[in-house]
């Protein structure tokens, strides 16, 4: 059975890629996007790396209508992709992605602008009940009963020229994609839940999310001091690695590593000498154009009046036996998920729940709009001992029974 699926994957994959187009001109380019401009919707997938880099390094662009497909090389020696990123901006043509971000990622740095209007199969698979960020190719195979064949996907990208295994394989993440969201958008309807979808697309279509600010970068560093003199001077240290990272496109490690900033703040050295024994912090990269730079950050942090230094929130002292509750409204998410066959994740977060149990009225989105009619309203109940949950040993089930 396993060797027929994957005979039938290898026989579709062949007619898919005898019928693609390879485009490596403009000129080609323009006349592919003139022809699909006029579809819906079109599926659009990428290939990138960026293990070298800090911005990602596009590769290829497969593009796929209802009855067209190409593969397009942004690589191409004189190819201009104008016609396709005009295309992108077309608000009568839907765009179709599968886990869009690191993809929108790519054409917001190039152009500014957001690809407009946007369809993420992934997310509407969350909305129709295939779990927590499905996989294309497990979502495929749901829906298709096809296995793919991704042993192409960890291929050397930029390396020309391409194989007709890697292209077959690329331009089956938008082939298939075609099938996919027919049956989702057809899902989706049926079930009256596309507004559920807009409202989680509004992240993906806001440009806030694929902005690197450099003074955000220190959120993400890992530490456990709550000192704002130490935080304000880590913000400034790695705002400036950030920007130089951005500045040479190279990963932000081989600028320095987040446990030499830390250290850094932390020790707050302001001569080369200081600098240098820092742990990692060799004496020619101390001495040099960095440590100048590291230096000049440290004196800015130290410097910055109170009113601008900034805050970590405290993690506030959950009440007693606030676990317990935690417990019992995981069960109660995973209750109303499976009977309205929607992934828990879209509903609330590990962090909802803890906050739901911890606190009166917090501010979650699990208690508002379509999450509280589907679970808000009884997590409140049960917390408040309103509702009470049991099991039905005979129908092998969990019950949700009203109290008083």
């Amino acid at each position: 059975m396993l060797k027929d699926k994957l005979s039938l994957v290898h026989v579709l994959n062949c007619v898919y890629f005898l019928f693609m187009i390879f485009i490596s001109d403009t000129k080609t380019l323009s006349d592919f996007c003139d022809t699909v401009s006029g579809s819906d919707f079109i599926c659009v997938d990428t290939e990138f790396i960026r293990e070298k880099t800090y911005w990602s390094q596009l590769c290829l662009i497969q593009v796929a209508d209802k009855d067209n497909s190409a593969c397009i090389d942004p690589l191409a020696e004189g190819i201009d992709l104008a016609p396709f990123l005009k295309l992108m901006q077309n608000p009568d043509v839907l765009k179709v992605f599968h886990s869009a971000r690191q993809d929108i990622e790519i054409f917001f740095n190039m152009t500014g602008a957001i690809p407009t209007p946007l369809f993420d199969t992934q997310v509407a698979a969350m909305v129709c009940g295939f779990g927590n960020s499905i996989g294309y190719k497990n979502l495929v195979n749901k829906l298709t009963n096809i296995e793919l064949d991704k042993t192409a996907r960890f291929s050397d990208w930029a390396r020309r020229p391409l194989t007709e295994k890697q292209l077959s394989y690329a331009i089956s993440d938008v082939t298939h994609l075609r099938v996919v969201y027919k049956k989702l958008r057809k899902q989706l309807e049926k079930s009256e839940r596309y507004s559920w979808l807009k409202e989680e697309m509004a992240v993906l279509t806001t440009p806030e999310t694929y902005i690197n600010d450099p003074y955000k970068a220190w959120e993400k560093i890992k530490t456990y001091s709550q000192k704002q003199q130490f935080l304000a001077i880590l913000r400034e240290v790695t705002a400036w690695r950030e920007k130089e990272a951005q500045n040479k496109d190279c990963p932000r490690k081989r600028i320095v590593r987040d446990e030499v900033l830390v250290e850094i703040a932390s020790n707050t050295p302001a001569t080369t000498e200081e600098l240098a024994r820092i742990r990692t912090m060799s004496k020619g990269t101390a001495e040099g154009r960095y440590g100048k730079a590291l230096l000049e950050a440290v004196d800015k942090g130290l410097n910055l009046p109170k009113e601008e230094w900034p805050k970590k929130p405290k993690n506030k002292k959950k009440p007693a036996g606030n676990a317990s509750v935690e417990e019992l409204l995981k069960v109660l998410l995973k209750i109303k998920c499976e009977e309205h066959k929607v992934a828990p994740r879209l509903i609330a977060s590990v962090s909802d729940l803890e906050k739901i149990a911890a606190y009166n009225k917090p501010d979650v989105p699990a208690l508002k709009g379509w999450r509280k009619k589907l679970f808000g309203n009884d997590a409140i109940k049960l917390k408040n001992g309103q509702i009470a949950l049991s099991y039905d040993v005979e129908n092998m089930c969990t019950k949700i029974t009203e109290i008083g």
